[in-house]
């Protein structure tokens, strides 16, 4: 009976330390997947802040687009408009100009009785001196809104 308990024992002492030995597998299995698990799921976090940082960006970029853009459509309208005025003759550009006759002051009296006029040529000059100014400076303002809200 001695041998049949000490070999039933043994037996059990066997068995414990397989199981021992498994269960110390499978938990250490666990630790790694569970590392692994945690691992991508803050990758996967830090993508996803990445994406929705990038797409508040690029509507806030859009929106200063559209604002600087409309305000470029506007001042371009303006000045079509004014250029429509003055070949219609409701407005007139004005300058600060003296004309003397042959490089001689002039008597009080009018000579020809019109004031100084830009020719055609300059006149179309100023428009187009005018539109490009509009538009530097609506990028430039939209520019440095950019560099302001998103670049710093």
């Amino acid at each position: 009976m001695n041998r049949i308990s000490l070999a039933a024992g043994g037996v059990l002492l066997l068995l414990c330390v397989v199981l021992s030995i498994a269960v110390n597998h499978y938990r250490d299995n666990a630790i790694a997947y569970k590392d692994q698990r945690d691992k991508a799921t803050s990758a996967l976090q830090l993508a996803t802040d990445t994406i929705n940082d990038m797409q508040t960006r690029q509507r806030d970029v859009a929106a200063l687009d559209a604002k600087y853009t409309g305000e470029l459509a506007d001042a371009q309208a303006n000045i079509d408009q004014l250029e429509r005025d003055v070949a219609a003759g409701r407005k007139r550009l004005r300058l600060n100009a003296t004309c003397t006759a042959n490089g001689t002051a002039s008597a009080t009296g009018v000579d020809d009785g019109s004031g100084p006029r830009l020719t055609d040529a300059a006149e179309r000059d100023y428009y187009t001196l005018k539109r490009r100014i509009e538009t530097i400076t609506s990028q430039l303002t939209g520019l440095q809104a950019y560099v302001r809200e998103q670049c710093l």
